[in-house]
């Protein structure tokens, strides 16, 4: 049983860190409308709503409500940010992982929240400041100073299941065009009592 945990557990960060990255994924952000078996309807937070098939071996993810003294020395995280003229990063929003989903989308690469954006992902090698807080993150290649002020929102994410895709959810929806040509959703990270997952 504990072989068959950890091989899912392998996929399951493979896949997470392809998608992240990869050219072809397509995110939609918003509330989860209806789900009807196979498919869902996402409200994006801009737009008119759409429909995401669901297959059966779709990445589930679980977000709840975080503070900053989740953010920990050592703790595995998440941040889409802005790059600063001193070459630091300006968090826009930052993911703890839980420990399971330690090396999720490790590296840095351009995101979706905004012009010039991108999104770091690593493990917290120091923490300063008094206000807000100074993370270097450290991930294989390389290390970001991210700068995080202190109304930033903090998401926890966990690994979730399909009992937490419901009508009502926010979700943030990574996706890829199926066969059909229609969006095919790879990872969901949904929000759980209310978040708003803020990748």
């Amino acid at each position: 049983m504990l072989k068959s945990f950890l091989t899912t557990l392998t996929l399951t960060l493979a896949v997470t860190a392809t998608a992240a990255q990869a050219d072809d994924i397509t995110r939609y952000r918003g509330t989860i409308e209806k789900v009807d078996g196979t498919a869902m309807t996402i409200k994006p937070r801009v737009g008119e709503a759409l429909t995401v098939s669901i297959t059966p071996d779709v990445k589930v993810l679980a977000a709840s409500t975080g503070k900053l003294t989740d953010i920990k020395p050592d703790s595995y995280i998440g941040t889409a940010a802005i790059p600063q003229p001193d070459g630091s990063q300006k968090a826009l929003q930052v993911t703890v992982f839980a420990s399971s989903l330690r090396g999720t989308a490790d590296g840095h690469y351009p995101w979706d929240l905004g012009s010039n954006s991108t999104m770091t992902n690593g493990a917290i090698g120091t923490i300063s400041g008094s206000e807000g807080r100074t993370l270097l993150v450290k991930y294989q290649g390389g290390e970001k100073k991210v700068n995080v002020p202190e109304d930033v929102p903090v998401t926890l994410v966990d690994p979730g299941d399909k009992s937490i895709v419901v009508d009502g959810a926010k979700v943030v929806a990574f996706t890829k065009k199926g066969t059909d040509g229609k969006p095919t959703a790879v990872i969901l990270i949904v929000g759980r009592n209310g978040t708003v997952p803020s990748m």
